[in-house]
């Protein structure tokens, strides 16, 4: 898998400093130079999945998707995908050549991307949701008096204040008592959510621990009845998730 720009939550240090994009730059020739630099870097034959990361507002979409479908023919990507797009912007690119997959941020706290899933449905393009733990806070790890490392992403994120850490925790309560039901880690209950919204949605949650790893493995092993779902639509609907999920500079480069 690869891709172009970083997305924000890979944190370049730029972005982890100051929430704002070093630049997108989606025109042909990049593309085509990103491709065979990953190739060269990876040294494989061909890219599986190549995302457009952000939606560059300077090059048309039509434009991107004729470059990956170039790209295929050459035999240098399998795959195309897009990150954060919006409805107009994923159909104009399926319209050139199939998407495959969209990798935006979906969790239990943040649902806005369940207005593109019919979209996504209709046109067969699979959903890859990233941050599906909350960027950790749906684990009940993280309170308001976590310290971050001064180069994690989260300083910069209005969601992850102290205040808004403490007025979120409501969720984390509303989660454990959850996971208290079922018997497994909050991480596992946030997963188990994701994969029973649809087949094809495959959340992808970071971890750089072992344990973790095999814990977010567990999930898939979660089974939420029709019942537990409705529930859950009932209660996280009553709760009030204060903070955006980016900064102003970040938050204008989605769903375009």
């Amino acid at each position: 898998m690869g891709g172009w720009p970083s997305p924000p939550s890979s944190g370049s240090k730029l972005m982890r400093n100051t929430g704002k994009q070093a630049g997108l730059d989606s025109r042909p020739e990049h593309i085509k130079e990103v491709a065979d630099a990953s190739l060269k870097r990876l040294k494989i034959e061909a890219i599986d999945l190549f995302y457009q990361h952000r939606v560059d507002p300077n090059v048309p979409i039509e434009d991107v998707a004729g470059a990956v479908k170039d790209l295929m023919q050459q035999g240098k990507v399998k795959h195309l995908g897009l990150s954060e797009a919006g409805v107009q912007t994923i159909r104009r690119a399926h319209a050139v050549h199939p998407v495959t997959a969209l990798q935006s941020e979906y969790s239990l706290w943040w649902r806005e991307p369940e207005d593109v899933i019919p979209t996504l449905e209709e046109l067969g393009i699979g959903f890859v949701p990233f941050s599906p733990l909350g960027k950790g806070f749906l684990t009940g790890k993280i309170t308001e008096d976590t310290q971050f490392d001064k180069t994690d992403f989260r300083n910069i994120v209005p969601r992850f204040t102290a205040e808004n850490r403490r007025a979120n925790h409501a969720m984390v309560v509303w989660s454990a008592n959850l996971r208290h039901k079922k018997k497994a880690p909050p991480a596992q209950v946030a997963l188990s959510w994701l994969l029973a919204q649809k087949p094809w949605i495959v959340p992808i949650p970071g971890t750089t621990k072992l344990h973790r790893l095999e814990e977010n493995i567990g999930g898939a092993d979660i089974r939420l009845t029709p019942d537990d779902l409705r529930q859950i639509d009932i209660t996280a609907s009553k709760i009030d998730v204060h903070g955006a999920r980016y900064p102003e500079e970040l938050q204008k480069l989605v769903g375009r």
